[in-house]
């Protein structure tokens, strides 16, 4: 069980790189078509800086360029094989497009048990800034961890 201890816990600050390469390889993967997601010619001619980020990519970055994406739960002690992904969410605070380079954050938000405990509710949040300190992208997560 992951504890209420975890409340208020903070990890990275890790470093996400939004890459063109992988903003394509997401749009082909979840169906995009538009070209403004697959080429930066046709995101600028759309009025954006570059190949625009879908809304969860931020989770992706997270994941992909981290050197152990799993670091934080590891670290609470989460047996990442009782893992399920709960929900999320993300709030812009501006584009966010390829080229960009963010650090990440990761705060323990809440720690809550159902079924007499048998699952745990880890809630968190993520914070994206830019290299100039400002708040470019907020996430919050809920991940499910199977006590019994």
């Amino acid at each position: 069980m992951v504890g209420k201890d975890a409340i208020g816990r903070k990890f990275g600050p890790y470093v996400g790189t939004v890459d063109a390469n992988r903003l394509r390889f997401f749009a082909k993967a979840t169906g995009e078509t538009r070209p403004e997601y697959l080429d930066s010619a046709a995101a600028r001619a759309a009025g954006w800086r570059d190949i625009p980020a879908p809304p969860t990519y931020p989770f992706c970055l997270q994941m992909l360029d981290v050197a152990d994406p799993l670091d934080w739960p590891k670290k609470l002690g989460i047996d990442i094989g009782r893992v399920l992904h709960g929900e999320q969410a993300f709030t812009y605070h501006g584009d966010l497009c390829a080229g960009d380079v963010l650090d990440f954050e990761v705060e323990v938000v809440d720690v809550y048990d159902k079924n007499s405990g048998a699952l745990s509710f880890v809630v968190s949040t993520l914070s994206g800034r830019d290299p100039a300190g400002r708040l470019a992208v907020e996430g919050r997560q809920t991940m499910v961890v199977r006590n019994a």
